[in-house]
C-alpha cells in the first residue's frame, strides 16, 4: 500500500536527491504551479478534466466518478510506463492529496511501484511557502548591483552564479525583465511559481556569508517581491556598475533581440510613450517601425531610462555605496570579485 508523506518530509527527500515528485494534476493546473523540479504525468488531460468536472456539477458525484473510471481505465497502460521509465523513489500529488493522486498511487501500487502521496497536495504546499515567506529572517548580508539600464547586471549575476558565489536572480524567478518591456519573447511566471522558487533558493542560501543580487523595484513582472527581500536590499550595500553606453546598448540588443520581436517592443513602447518629450518619442516609435534599434535603444537610454535610475539612485546613503567604472562586464566581473570579502572557492 501506498504511504502518505508530510511537506517536510518530502522536500527532505527532494533536497537529499533520493525522492522524484510527479505531480498527476492536468498540464494547465500544472502551467500554473507546481512544487519546483517536479514533473507532470497527468491522470487527466485539460478537456477530460473539465468534462469530469462538468458532469460533477451537473449530474452528480456517482456519474463523475463513473466517467473518470472509464478514462482512465483506457489510458492506464501508458500512465503505468510513464512511471516504469522514472528512476528511484517517487511521490504523486494532486490539487488536494485527494481522488487524483490516491487513484495513481493505488493502481502504480499495484503494479509493483511504490509511491509515497503527498498529504494535502499543492494546497499544502502553498500554504507552506506562503507561511514560511512570511516568517522568514534571511540572514546573509547583501551586496546589490545596481546600473544603468543595459549594464549587463544579469548577466554579471549569473556568471557570479556559474563562479559559485551566492546569488538570488529575481529575473530568472519572474521570467521578466524588470521593465516595460520585460516580457518580450517571454512567458512571465506568476506569483505563485515565483514564491517557490524564491523560497527554494532562499532556504538554500540562508547560511551563506553574503547574497548578491540586482537592485530590482518591489514588483518584478507580474511577481511582487515579499518585504525580507526589499529590506535586505536597502539595507545591503550598494554596488553601481559604469559602463561606457555602447556598451549597454549592445547589452539590450543581444538580450531582447527586437528584431525577432519588433511588433511587440512597438506595442510595449506606445505604453510609456506620453511620458518622453514629444519630438524624442516620434523619433524612438519612427526607428522601432523601421528597424533602426540601435538608435531607438539610446533614444530610450537618454530620455527616459537613464533620468529614471538617476533619481532612484540617490535614494542611497553615501556610505554604503560603490561605484565601479568599467568599460564592460568581464572588467565588472573581476571588480566586483575584488570587493567581496570571501573569494567563491571558500564559500
Amino acid at each position: 500500500m501506498f504511504q502518505d508523506i508530510t511537506i517536510d518530509k518530502l522536500l527532505a527527500l527532494q533536497d537529499q536527491k533520493e525522492l522524484v515528485l510527479i505531480d498527476v494534476r492536468s498540464p494547465s493546473e500544472y502551467k500554473d504551479a507546481t512544487i519546483p523540479g517536479s514533473l507532470n504525468i497527468p491522470l487527466f488531460n485539460d478537456e477530460e478534466r473539465a468534462e469530469v468536472g462538468t458532469i460533477y456539477k451537473q449530474v452528480g458525484v456517482q456519474a463523475a466518478k463513473d466517467r473518470g473510471l472509464e478514462i482512465v481505465s483506457a489510458k492506464l497502460p501508458d500512465f503505468i510506463k510513464e512511471f516504469k521509465q522514472i528512476d528511484g523513489q517517487k511521490a504523486v500529488f494532486c490539487w488536494r492529496g485527494g481522488m487524483r493522486s490516491k487513484t495513481s498511487a493505488t493502481v502504480l501500487d499495484l503494479m509493483g511501484i511504490h509511491t509515497y502521496r503527498l498529504q494535502g497536495g499543492v494546497r499544502a504546499y502553498r500554504q507552506w511557502v506562503v507561511q514560511t515567506l512570511e516568517k522568514l529572517e534571511f540572514k546573509p548580508e547583501a551586496y546589490v548591483l545596481n546600473g544603468y539600464t543595459g549594464s549587463g547586471k544579469t548577466l554579471l549575476l549569473r556568471r557570479l552564479r556559474e563562479e559559485g558565489y551566492p546569488v538570488l536572480d529575481f529575473e530568472g524567478m519572474a521570467n521578466h525583465r524588470g521593465s516595460i518591456f520585460g516580457q518580450i519573447g517571454l512567458e512571465p511566471n506568476n506569483q505563485k511559481t515565483f514564491d517557490s522558487l524564491l523560497l527554494q533558493e532562499v532556504l538554500r542560501l540562508q547560511q551563506a556569508p553574503f547574497v548578491l543580487f540586482e537592485a530590482e523595484s518591489k514588483r518584478v513582472g507580474k511577481a511582487v517581491l515579499p518585504e525580507f527581500i526589499v529590506e535586505k536590499k536597502e539595507q545591503g550595500t550598494q554596488l553601481f556598475i559604469d559602463i561606457p553606453v555602447e556598451e549597454r546598448v549592445k547589452h539590450i540588443l543581444e538580450d531582447y533581440r527586437p528584431w525577432e520581436h519588433q511588433e511587440e517592443c512597438i506595442k510595449a513602447f506606445r505604453k510609456i510613450k506620453s511620458r518622453i518629450h514629444t519630438p524624442i518619442a516620434s523619433k524612438i516609435d519612427t526607428d522601432l517601425q523601421s528597424g533602426d534599434f540601435d538608435s531607438a535603444v539610446r533614444l530610450l537610454l537618454e530620455y527616459y531610462y537613464d533620468p529614471r535610475y538617476e533619481y532612484a539612485a540617490k535614494q542611497y546613503p553615501e556610505e554604503r555605496r560603490l561605484t565601479i567604472e568599467v568599460q564592460n562586464v568581464d572588467e565588472a566581473m573581476q571588480a566586483i570579485q575584488d570587493i567581496l570579502p570571501i573569494p567563491a572557492k571558500q564559500i
